[in-house]
């Protein structure tokens, strides 16, 4: 009546009951609290399932294209394998055309440089044999080349007795040519002197006008040749003393009959 005895059979000691409400409340509001965490850990864990699923989505869709990826690449290596196979023994094959090649240029290098060595000690031979020539051709060249000196000295003496042998003849046929041509021109000059010694007579005037004539006729004409002579063989003289070759020969005269 009181409330000062334990209420069996809910009740061991007095204010069990007080004490497991005290419980009961404390353990709800707990189960309240944990009730609030659960639906946010809920609600959080359905974001993140969701984010995951969206994840393992997309994880599966990629491992799908790399599953492709893979597959091709699995077909890429075995052609590329294939391949490789096939250029190890085309590889192996021009490898082995390869060792055969260098094995016979090897072979044709060896005889190249045999060859070589005897054709080297043939040039030796040859180079020799060049020297001791050149140096027999050396001195003959010195010596011919002594005696070309020797003949171009005789030569140009040559030369010189010859202009002077020239101009010798060339000056004898002037003086000759000019002696001849100057003794008519005397006689001429003598015999016109007496016509006109003779003419001074009036009596023997008019026979001799015409000879006169003619002897002064003949001899202006005599003079002309002896002009021309003496210019022609100047002019030969020149030539030959300034060393041109011409045709020695005598100046031609005209045949001047005389009254």
């Amino acid at each position: 009546e009181t409330n000062t005895l334990p209420f069996h059979p809910f009740e061991n000691q007095q204010g069990d009951i007080l004490r497991v409400e005290k419980e009961h409340q404390v353990l709800t509001e707990q189960l309240k609290e944990a009730e609030e965490k659960f639906e946010q850990l809920q609600s959080r864990s359905s974001e993140e399932i969701g984010a995951l699923e969206e994840l393992l989505r997309k994880s599966v869709e990629e491992t799908k294209v790399s599953q492709n990826e893979l597959d091709w690449f699995h077909q890429d290596s075995e052609t590329q394998g294939k391949k490789w196979q096939q250029e190890k023994k085309e590889n192996r094959d021009s490898l082995k055309a390869l060792r055969s090649t260098a094995k016979k240029h090897t072979d044709t290098n060896d005889r190249y440089l045999k060859t070589i060595d005897d054709k080297e000690k043939q040039y030796n031979e040859y180079l020799n044999t060049f020297l001791d020539t050149s140096n027999k051709f050396a001195n003959e060249k010195v010596k011919l080349e002594e005696l070309i000196k020797k003949s171009q000295d005789d030569c140009q003496e040559c030369v010189k007795r010859a202009v002077k042998a020239e101009i010798s003849v060339l000056q004898n046929w002037k003086e000759t040519e000019v002696w001849k041509l100057s003794g008519t021109v005397a006689k001429a000059e003598a015999n016109l002197k007496m016509l006109k010694t003779l003419s001074s007579s009036a009596s023997a005037a008019p026979l001799l006008k015409s000879q006169i004539d003619s002897w002064e006729t003949f001899i202006s004409n005599v003079k002309k040749q002896l002009e021309k002579v003496e210019a022609e063989y100047e002019e030969k003289l020149e030539l030959v003393k300034s060393g041109a070759r011409i045709s020695l020969t005598k100046v031609e005269i005209l045949d001047i009959p005389s009254p």
